[in-house]
Parts: structure tokens; C-alpha cells; sequence
């Protein structure tokens, strides 16, 4: 007996969905605190940002802090692409705790963790060499907040989960690690701009 099964190929975005879905699914859920106006997201300079306290989501500023090569290669990049440096900062942070050599099980390289779809139109030629990965990630990251005027959350969710996600929304998808994300993100970002 022959089964024929009309398997489709479903693409990045959709699978990544499918991926985070489980994901929220399978593992506990990591539940932040509620926030009335944390998340309206303007850029720096703007009201919509409010004062957060980066220890109620559990991050420790002193074991938060790249590593000098890093730090001079993340100040680069973001000087580079007009992007606020403590913003690259709080990303890396993020997405790669600082380590060059991260690789994500979807396939996302080096410390701005770069998907190999993108490697290619960020000109990025080697996406584990930190100054390249860093120079790729800055980009990306100011074509989102070129695309997102004044909304630094969306910026960010469109960097975790795609701007189809983000259109397909209207906002920052229902997706846990994205919402979590965008959080964890800003909280660095704010209390690495008020370190002295």
C-alpha cells in the first residue's frame, strides 16, 4: 500500500510559528510581570518609554557587560548605522549572551544571531566573525527602527519574529518568546542608557 502524502514546503515565517507555538507549548512559560506602558515603544527621547527596573525581570547589570573587544566592535557597528549603542548592547546581550560562536537550533548565527536568509543582503560574508556579525546585526536592526518610526517594540519583535509577523499582527505577534523578547530587550537597553 502506497501512501502519498502532498507535504508543501511552508517557509521560514510560517515555520518559525509552528516552532514558537510548540515551543510555548512544551516549555514553561516564563512569565513576566505586568506592564501598563513599558511596551508603547517610542524611541529615545520620547515619552512612551517608562521607567523600568531591570531586576524585576532578573537581570543582573554587573554580569550583564560585554566584553571589551565586543563592546568596541558593538559601539562600531552601531555608530556605523546610526543606532544607539547601548540598543546593539541590550540586543547582543539577548541574543547571544556576547558569544560569538551562538548558534540557535533554527539556524541563527554569531552574537546578533543572524538567520543565513539574511546573511547574504546584510553583505555579511563570514556571520561568525564578530566585527561582520555586529555590522549585519546593526543594520538589520536600523532597517527595522527605519521601518517602525518611533516604535522601538516593534522594531525589536520584527527582529525576533520577522515583520511579516509583525504585519500579520498588527503589532507584536502573540508569541511568548517575542513578547518576552521585547521586554528583555528594552529593560537592558533602559538601564544600560541610565549606567553612568
Amino acid at each position: 500500500m502506497k501512501i502519498d502524502l502532498d507535504i508543501q514546503p511552508i517557509g521560514q515565517e510560517r515555520m518559525m510559528e509552528r516552532l514558537q507555538a510548540l515551543q510555548a507549548q512544551l516549555a514553561p512559560t516564563f512569565q513576566l510581570p505586568p506592564e501598563t506602558s513599558g511596551l508603547s515603544g517610542n524611541l529615545p527621547g520620547g515619552d512612551g518609554l517608562a521607567p523600568f527596573d531591570p531586576k524585576s525581570l532578573g537581570i543582573s547589570l554587573t554580569a550583564d557587560q560585554a566584553p571589551p573587544a565586543i563592546k568596541a566592535l558593538i559601539d562600531k557597528a552601531a555608530n556605523e548605522y546610526g543606532v544607539d549603542p547601548n540598543l546593539l548592547d541590550a540586543l547582543v546581550s539577548t541574543e547571544s549572551s556576547y558569544d560569538p560562536n551562538c548558534r540557535s537550533r533554527a539556524g541563527a548565527m554569531g552574537l546578533t544571531q543572524l538567520m543565513p536568509d539574511n546573511v547574504r543582503e546584510l553583505g555579511v560574508q563570514r556571520p561568525f566573525d564578530p566585527e561582520q556579525n555586529l555590522m549585519g546585526g546593526a543594520k538589520q536592526l536600523a532597517q527595522l527602527l527605519a521601518k517602525y518610526p518611533g516604535r522601538l517594540d516593534l522594531a525589536l519583535a520584527a527582529y525576533n519574529a520577522g515583520p511579516g509577523a509583525v504585519e500579520k499582527y498588527g503589532g507584536i505577534p502573540p508569541y511568548t518568546e517575542t513578547q518576552n523578547y521585547v521586554k528583555k530587550v528594552m529593560a537592558l537597553y533602559n538601564a544600560k542608557r541610565s549606567q553612568p
